[in-house]
Formats: C-alpha cells, sequence, structure tokens
C-alpha cells in the first residue's frame, strides 16, 4: 500500500469510524425500541413504525439541507475559509429550523390526520396518533441539531458528534425502558422519551458550538448573510434536499402500499428494517464520511489525488455493503427473537430478510456514489433526477399496480418495490465515468 493510500484510508476511518458508530448507536436504539415494544403488542410495533415515517421524511429534509452544508462547507474547510462556513451554517439552519416547526406543529395538533396518509387501520391510527403527539417536540430539536453536526462533520470534528448522539440515544433507551415498564405508558411513552434525549442532544451541541473558538457555530448565525454563499448554498443544497426528499417520500409511499396490504406485512418490515440498519452503518457511514475526506481534497485544489480517492472510497463501501448483506444473514436464526409476531408476519419476515440482503449491496453501491462522491464535488442535482425518474416513475407506479391492480401477494409487491436499487445502478455508474462531479465549488469571498 503506497503512502498516499495509507493517508486516504487514515483519513477515512478518523471520519467513517465515529460516524459508523453513530449509525450503529442509532441503529441499537431502533432495536431497542421495537424489543420494548413487542412487549406492548403487535399493533405498537406497527403503528410506531408508520408514525415513523413522519420521523423519516424529517430526517430526510435535514439530510439534504446537511448535505449541501458539508458538500460547500467541507471544500471551503479544505480552502481554509472559516468566516464562509458560519455563513453556511447560518443559512442552513434557518431553513431546518422553519421544517422542523411545520412538522411538529403538524404532529401536534393534526396527529390523526398524519396516521391516515399511511393506514385505514383505526386502531393503528389511534395509536400512531398517541404517538405523534409525545414526539412532536422533537422534530424541531432535531432538525437543529442535525445542522449542528453537519457543521462539526464538515471540518472533521466527528468524534463530538459520535459523543453527542450516543448519549442521546442512550439516554432514549433508558427513558423508553421507564416510561414501559415502570410507568406502563406503552408507545406514548416512547415517545416522551425521544423528546427528552433530542432536546438534550440539542443543547449540548449549542453548549459544545459555543465553546470552540475557531470556527464559532452560533444560533445567532441564522442573522449572517451573504448573497453569494446564500444563493450557492441554495444551488447546491436544493437539489441534495430534493433528492432526499423525493426518495424519502417514495419509500413512504412504499409505506403507504404497505400499509395498506395489512398489519402483518408492516410489522414483519419493521423489524428486519433493525437489522438492515445495523447491517449498513459501515457502507453508509463511508459513503457519507468519504463526501467529508474528498471534499476537503477538491476544496484545496487536487483533482488527480480526489479522483484516485474517489476509486479507493468505492472500492471500500462496496466491500462493507458485501458485508453488511451476509451479516443480514447470518442475523436469521435470533429474528423470532427479537418482536413476537403472528404465524403470517413471521413467515414475511423470513422472506423479507433474503430481499433486504440482496438490497444492500445495491444500495451501498449508489449510495457511495450518489451522496459520497457526486456530492463532495457539488453535484446533487444528477441523484435528484434519477430518483425522480427511476423512484416515481418506475417503481412507485409498479408497485400500486401490483398491489391494488393486480392484486399480488404482499411479498410480491415487496419484491417489486425493493428492485430500485437495481433499475438505476448502471446509469449512476456512466455517469461516474463522466466526471463532471470532479470539480472546486468554492468561491473567494471578501
Amino acid at each position: 500500500m503506497t503512502q498516499e493510500s495509507k493517508s486516504f484510508y487514515k483519513s477515512l476511518v478518523n471520519v467513517v469510524g465515529p460516524m459508523a458508530a453513530q449509525n450503529l448507536i442509532t441503529a441499537a436504539v431502533g432495536s431497542a425500541d421495537v424489543i420494548m415494544l413487542g412487549f406492548v403488542g403487535q399493533t405498537a410495533i406497527a403503528a410506531s413504525s408508520l408514525a415513523g415515517q413522519i420521523m423519516f421524511i424529517m430526517v430526510m429534509i435535514a439530510t439534504g439541507l446537511s448535505s449541501g452544508l458539508v458538500m460547500l462547507a467541507a471544500q471551503y474547510w479544505g480552502k481554509g475559509d472559516v468566516k464562509s462556513i458560519q455563513i453556511l451554517h447560518g443559512a442552513a439552519l434557518r431553513i431546518s429550523a422553519c421544517a422542523g416547526l411545520i412538522f411538529s406543529v403538524a404532529a401536534m395538533f393534526a396527529p390523526e390526520l398524519l396516521m391516515r396518509i399511511f393506514t385505514e387501520d383505526a386502531a393503528l391510527i389511534e395509536t400512531g396518533a398517541s404517538y405523534l403527539r409525545a414526539v412532536s417536540l422533537s422534530y424541531v430539536c432535531f432538525s437543529i441539531s442535525q445542522i449542528y453536526q453537519a457543521g462539526f462533520k464538515s471540518i472533521e470534528r466527528v468524534k463530538i458528534v459520535t459523543i453527542m448522539t450516543t448519549v442521546a440515544l442512550l439516554l432514549n433507551i433508558g427513558l423508553n425502558a421507564f416510561f414501559i415498564f415502570v410507568l406502563k405508558m406503552g408507545i406514548a411513552g416512547v415517545g416522551i422519551a425521544t423528546t427528552i434525549a433530542r432536546v438534550i442532544e440539542m443543547l449540548f451541541c449549542m453548549l459544545y458550538a459555543a465553546t470552540q473558538k475557531d470556527v464559532r457555530f452560533r444560533f445567532t448565525n441564522i442573522f449572517t448573510f451573504n448573497k453569494v454563499l446564500n444563493l450557492d448554498f441554495i444551488k447546491f443544497s436544493l437539489p441534495a434536499l430534493g433528492n432526499e426528499l423525493v426518495w424519502g417520500a417514495a419509500f413512504s409511499m412504499y409505506s403507504v402500499i404497505l400499509g395498506h396490504m395489512g398489519e402483518d406485512i408492516v410489522a414483519a418490515n419493521s423489524v428486519v428494517n433493525v437489522i438492515r440498519q445495523l447491517a449498513t452503518v459501515l457502507c453508509f457511514g463511508m459513503a457519507y464520511g468519504g463526501a467529508v475526506v474528498l471534499g476537503k481534497t477538491m476544496g484545496s485544489g487536487d483533482m488527480e489525488l480526489a479522483e484516485r480517492n474517489a476509486k479507493r472510497l468505492i472500492k471500500s463501501t462496496i466491500l462493507a455493503g458485501a458485508a453488511g448483506s451476509i451479516l443480514l444473514l447470518c442475523c436469521y436464526p435470533i429474528m423470532p427473537y427479537l418482536a413476537k409476531l403472528s404465524d403470517t408476519a413471521a413467515h414475511y419476515r423470513n422472506i423479507l430478510m433474503f430481499i433486504n440482503a440482496a438490497s444492500i449491496f445495491g444500495a451501498a453501491t449508489n449510495t457511495v456514489l450518489i451522496c459520497g462522491i457526486f456530492r463532495a464535488g457539488g453535484d446533487a442535482k444528477f441523484g435528484f433526477i434519477m430518483d425522480c425518474i427511476s423512484m416515481w416513475c418506475v417503481s412507485v407506479p409498479l408497485g400500486l399496480l401490483a398491489a391494488f391492480v393486480f392484486k399480488l401477494p404482499p411479498l410480491w409487491v415487496y419484491f417489486v418495490l425493493y428492485l430500485d436499487e437495481f433499475e438505476k445502478m448502471p446509469v449512476i455508474v456512466i455517469h461516474y465515468f463522466k466526471k463532471k462531479w470532479l470539480r472546486n465549488i468554492t468561491r473567494d469571498i471578501e
């Protein structure tokens, strides 16, 4: 291994290691939620899964804005321009906080309406609505903390983000157990626990930011404006935001389709998703963490090195995706112990394991290219267009036809929906070889 390779992998490990640990902890909390809700009942598991789609969309918005911030700030970090990074942080924070506030108000005052988007089952609507009310405040807290954490990641302060997330999520697990098993509050207790943990996480972010001397990520940055940088943020973050929303909305549409096919397939999917999240922490951590490393290199102006490092990132992420697929299948024997399901749901769960094992490999390849390499050079528009076509013009229509026109069994509908990663992969690979993503997007700001 050359010194250049060693340097890249060292930088990648320093960024990806903490990010993968953060994703692992997040997935572990999801596992704990499902296991604890299993003592409440299958309806609680299914309802929390459907209600969680609201948070999923909020996560997509925060991820899109965070990606816009990281792709610009990482390049300015490579250039050594701290002032521009602070201005970009303020621009991202303004938009994200407003979005979080809208979601919080909707979940607080119209939870039944939100639940009806995903299911017609009265029991699921009632149970999910109680959760949404309890968790509503967490949305605005999450929207703020995610932008702070994106700022920290862009300047390679990744370890502190992992510490923040670890503290918040471990607290979440402890509070979940207290509200479920001691106070017997059921699914509403899970929502309250999440809200408390998110409030503390947000305060932790602000406190840490206030102690930093070099890059000042302060809430008052929302009042700092620069026309050129604000326009650049909108130019590069809107496609990333659109990409995340299109992708997230399509996955929520998958949940809508499955939600109208019965509680069994929803509950089975919820349990399998827990293991899928654990199996993908490394490959997704590499994809998003690699964007920081590559962005810094492009911002410094060394495009030849950036191209070589992109190839190294692809190989590493694909290997991590293959390992994740194998890990998912290795978890097959322990699945019956995660949650008590009906016989039909258990049968669905067993088949879904194999479908997801194949899907992970495709997801790893596409994610490292779209969210890692392309976004590192500010090319978020391609991913947005690609997902619009592949998911909304192909996968969602096919899923709707399979479920409601041809009335195929739930497992076949699920299989059709999860073919999306392989439908778009050839076009994504071709775009990579065109090298339009390989560019420096920084400006000289006075």
